[in-house]
């Protein structure tokens, strides 16, 4: 039964979370929202759904535990893996004008994740400021790249380009919107059910299962989309993908947690969870303005680093 609840739940949430990406857009497009502003807000929000939605349910279950280790797991997934799947099978290419913003912010959502577990509780009060200080990132990107063409204003206008609508104009598009949110409540409890069951079955933390199991769950969608991306030659999104993926993880996904329901930060996040989640980020930048690329050989030593990871959470069981 738990078993089944897990694939039910990853299987519920990869099908809702790609359903709520091609409504929202199509929605969006309907109402003649700019290409820009599509890939900047609607794109990573949509695909953010999968984390927002499990971590919300963690936090309502009383598995706070859960609901970070989903977002700390997310993040060092989506680099170590993700990316590392995607240059794997391409080589990544990345503008520097995104990187010195985008990784510059998502490098503060490291550094604020770590403080805060410093902190150990996240008030609503910090989350009312970290869904403010998103918002007013996004406002000021949406006005530099409006005015100023550059490769960062092409990137996010692609990662809109490359979602096709869904048929059927506006009413299909609020439909699929209305399904996939109906599939992403599903595929969150019954995902949320069976990782606590895992965990106590296992013997292993609730923050174990959060960081791994969970944590690749709902990374699923961005994982299939880079390696789809990737194989078709589609690179230039990639790394957009991914970057904004963890700046919303942070600042969105446990801004609205925290915002719903004060989240207690463990202590075991602090004894390395988070110094290599910041760690992944920081190495990111550097290596991506390296020839401004992301090449096979690293992506394969992320993989590689991703496996340790993985093992080293598991290790004694």
């Amino acid at each position: 039964m738990v078993t089944f609840c897990l694939i039910a739940g990853l299987v519920l949430l990869f099908v809702g979370g790609e359903a709520m990406v091609r409504g929202a857009v199509g929605t969006a497009r309907a109402f003649t929202v700019s290409p820009l502003l599509i890939g900047l807000t609607v794109v990573s929000m949509a695909t953010s759904s999968p984390e927002l939605l499990v971590s919300l349910q963690a936090a309502w279950n009383g598995s706070p535990d859960i609901a970070v280790g989903n977002v700390i797991g997310s993040n060092i997934a989506n680099i170590l893996l993700i990316l590392g799947v995607g240059a794997v099978i391409a080589t990544l290419p990345c503008e520097r004008a995104l990187i010195y913003r985008d990784g510059s912010f998502m490098v503060a959502g490291a550094i604020l994740l770590v403080g805060l577990g410093f902190v150990r509780e996240i008030e609503q009060w910090h989350g009312f400021a970290m869904m403010a200080a998103l918002v007013a990132f996004i406002v000021y990107t949406f006005r530099t790249e409006r005015c100023t063409v550059n490769g960062a204003a092409q990137v996010h206008e692609s990662e809109a380009d490359k979602i096709s609508s869904p048929p059927g104009g506006m009413p299909g598009a609020v439909t699929l919107v209305v399904v996939g949110v109906g599939l992403l409540i599903a595929g969150a409890e019954l995902l949320v059910y069976g990782a606590t069951e895992t965990a106590r079955s296992l013997g292993v933390s609730e923050a174990v299962i959060g960081l791994s199991l969970v944590a690749l769950g709902t990374s699923l969608p961005e994982l299939a989309s880079v390696a789809v991306a990737a194989w078709r030659g589609h690179t230039d999104v990639a790394l957009g993908n991914v970057v904004g993926s963890n700046i919303f993880n942070v600042f969105a996904i446990l801004g609205a947690t925290s915002a719903t329901t004060p989240v207690t930060v463990a202590p075991s996040f602090l004894a390395g969870d988070l110094w290599i989640m910041l760690a992944a980020s920081v190495l990111l930048i550097p290596l991506m303005l390296t020839g401004a690329k992301l090449s096979r050989i690293e992506g394969g030593m992320f993989l590689s680093a991703y496996a340790l990871y993985i093992g080293w959470l598991y290790q004694g069981m």
